[in-house]
C-alpha cells in the first residue's frame, strides 16, 4: 500500500469519522484484531496498522474481528449489513422527524419491514429500543425549546412531537427529575423575533463563518436565499406526513463567543422543526471536527502560505434538488451566469410565498413541478436561456428525485450514488463529485479538473493536481473548498 494511502486511512481512523465506516477496515498487528474506522478502543500506532478494503480481506490477512466495534455490523460489507443499514436509516428518520407524531409501526411500514424486525435490528445496532431513541430525541429538542425560547409549554410539547402536554410532562419529570415549567423559570430564553423562534446549535471551533457566508452569498438564488448583515436566510418548503405543505423561512447567524450558530425559524415551521434543524446542521457542517482535518491539510500551506485556513467548513445544502439543479446550470459557465439562470427558473416555476423577510419571495420549484411541466422540457426551459441538453438533465434529475432512484441525502453511500448520477444524461464526473460533496456530505470528493482548482494550483496539470491531492485524503472536499476560497 502506498504511503499516502496508508496515511489517509490512518487519519480517517484517528478522526473516528462515521462517514468512513464500512469503507475500510484496520488490522492491528500488536493485538491481531481488525476494527472499523469508528472503533473507540485505544488508538494504535500508525506503524501497527494495515488497511483492508473488506472484512474478508482483513480475515484473510490473519486478523480476528474486534469484539468492541463489531466489524460484522459495519455498513456495506457484512452479511448482516441489510439489518444495520435498516437501523441506521430508521435512526436518521427518527432524528430528522422526531417532531412528527409518527409511531414505530408507521416508521417500519415506511422502511418496508415489520415493526418487530425493526425493533430487533435497532436494539442490536444502538443498544436501545427505537422508542427510547425517539424519546431522547424529543426530550432534547424540548429542552432546547424550553431553554432558548419563550414558546408556551404546550407548544413546546407539540413541536417536539409528544402529542399531548400530559405525556410530555410525565416523561420530562421521569427522565430529568424536573418539571418543564421549573426549567422554563430557571432559563433565560429570549426566544424569537418577527414571528419566529430562535435556537442555538453548537460547533467545534474554529469556524470560518465569514468564508462560509461568502461561499453561500456568491451562489445565493435571488428570491430564495439572502446573505445580509452577517446572516444567511432562506425560504423553506416541507411536506408533512399528512401531505400538508408548510412554507416559511429560516435565518442563521453566528455567536462566536458561544461557539454556536443562532437559528431563527418561522413559527409556521414548528411542526417540522426537527427536520429544519437537521438541514441547517448539514448546510453549515456542524458535525465537522476541524482538528482532525487540520492535521492533514496543514501541509497545503507548504505549497503557498494561506492556501489552507483552519476551521474552513464544507458547505452542504438545505434542499438537495435545488442544489443539484444549480450544479447542472453551473456546468462550464461562471458562477454569476449560473445564478442568473437559476433566478429565471425560480421566477418562472418557483412557488411565490409571503415571508415578511426582505428578499425572500419564492421557494424553489420542487421536482414534481418540473416533471409535471407540459410538452418537451427544452421548450419550457429554453426561453429562460437553458440549453436543451441541460434541460434534459434537469428533467432526469427531477424524475430521479420523484421516484427515489438515487439517495441524495447526507449519509448516503456516495460511491454507489455517484455511479447512478453519472448514468443520467449530462452528468459527468465534475457534477457527480460536486453533488456528492455538498448534498451527501462526502468529505473526500475532489474536482481536479475544476477551473478554480486548476487556477489555485497553477501551473500544474490536472493529472499532477490529482496526484498532489493524494496527500489530502481523506479530507479532499475540504481541500477543494480551501482552494476555491484562496481565489
Amino acid at each position: 500500500m502506498a504511503d499516502e494511502q496508508h496515511r489517509a486511512w490512518y487519519a480517517a481512523f484517528k478522526a473516528k469519522d462515521a462517514r468512513f465506516d464500512g469503507r475500510f477496515f484496520v488490522g492491528v498487528s500488536s493485538t491481531g484484531i481488525y476494527c472499523r474506522p469508528v472503533c473507540r478502543a485505544k488508538l494504535p500506532k500508525a506503524g501497527n496498522c494495515t488497511f483492508h478494503a473488506t472484512a474478508a480481506a482483513a480475515e484473510q490477512a490473519g486478523f480476528r474481528p474486534c469484539l468492541l466495534c463489531r466489524p460484522e455490523i459495519a455498513p456495506g460489507h457484512a452479511p448482516v449489513d441489510a439489518a444495520a443499514s435498516l437501523a441506521q436509516r430508521a435512526a436518521r428518520l427518527l432524528e430528522d422527524g422526531c417532531g412528527n407524531e409518527r409511531g414505530i409501526e408507521e416508521l417500519a411500514d415506511r422502511l418496508g419491514c415489520s415493526d418487530r424486525h425493526l425493533r430487533r435490528v435497532f436494539a442490536q445496532e444502538y443498544d436501545v429500543s427505537p422508542i427510547r431513541y425517539l424519546q431522547t430525541c424529543r426530550l432534547l429538542l424540548a429542552k432546547s425549546l424550553l431553554t432558548d425560547t419563550r414558546l408556551p409549554v404546550i407548544d413546546v410539547a407539540m413541536a417536539a412531537g409528544f402529542g399531548s402536554l400530559r405525556r410530555f410532562n410525565a416523561l420530562f419529570r421521569k427522565q430529568y427529575r424536573l418539571a418543564p415549567t421549573v426549567l422554563r423559570r430557571q432559563a433565560a430564553g429570549s426566544g424569537g423575533e418577527d414571528g419566529g423562534v430562535t435556537l442555538t446549535l453548537g460547533y467545534r471551533p474554529p469556524y470560518q463563518w465569514q468564508k462560509m457566508l461568502d461561499f453561500l452569498a456568491l451562489r445565493a438564488i435571488p428570491g430564495v436565499e439572502t446573505v445580509t448583515d452577517g446572516e444567511y436566510a432562506r425560504t423553506v418548503h416541507f411536506v408533512t406526513e399528512e401531505q400538508r405543505h408548510l412554507y416559511g423561512w429560516v435565518r442563521i447567524g453566528h455567536r462566536p463567543q458561544e461557539n454556536a450558530l443562532s437559528v431563527t425559524v418561522d413559527a409556521a415551521l414548528l411542526p417540522v422543526l426537527s427536520r429544519v434543524l437537521a438541514r441547517v446542521r448539514h448546510l453549515f457542517d456542524l458535525y465537522c471536527d476541524p482538528g482532525a482535518i487540520h492535521e492533514t491539510l496543514a501541509s497545503m500551506n507548504d505549497i503557498r502560505p494561506g492556501l489552507y485556513v483552519p476551521g474552513t467548513r464544507l458547505p452542504g445544502c438545505f434542499d438537495p434538488f435545488e442544489m443539484t439543479v444549480r450544479a447542472v446550470l453551473g456546468q462550464q459557465i461562471t458562477v454569476k451566469a449560473a445564478g442568473t439562470l437559476t433566478a429565471r427558473l425560480v421566477q418562472a416555476y418557483g412557488i411565490p410565498v409571503r415571508t415578511g423577510v426582505d428578499g425572500l419571495t419564492h421557494v424553489f420549484p420542487p421536482p414534481a413541478a418540473i416533471v409535471a411541466l407540459d410538452g418537451p422540457i427544452g421548450d419550457r426551459l429554453g426561453p429562460l436561456g437553458v440549453t436543451g441538453a441541460r434541460a434534459n438533465t434537469i428533467l432526469a434529475l427531477a424524475r430521479a428525485f420523484v421516484r427515489g432512484d438515487i439517495d441524495f441525502s447526507h449519509g448516503a453511500r456516495p460511491e454507489a450514488e455517484i455511479r447512478k448520477l453519472m448514468a443520467l444524461p449530462g452528468i459527468g464526473a465534475w457534477t457527480a463529485q460536486y453533488i456528492a460533496m455538498r448534498a451527501m456530505g462526502w468529505p473526500d470528493a475532489f474536482l481536479h479538473t475544476d477551473y478554480g482548482v486548476k487556477k489555485a494550483l497553477a501551473p500544474r496539470s490536472p493529472r499532477e493536481i490529482l496526484a498532489l491531492a493524494d496527500a489530502w485524503r481523506p479530507w479532499r472536499s475540504y481541500a477543494n473548498i480551501n482552494l476555491w476560497n484562496a481565489l
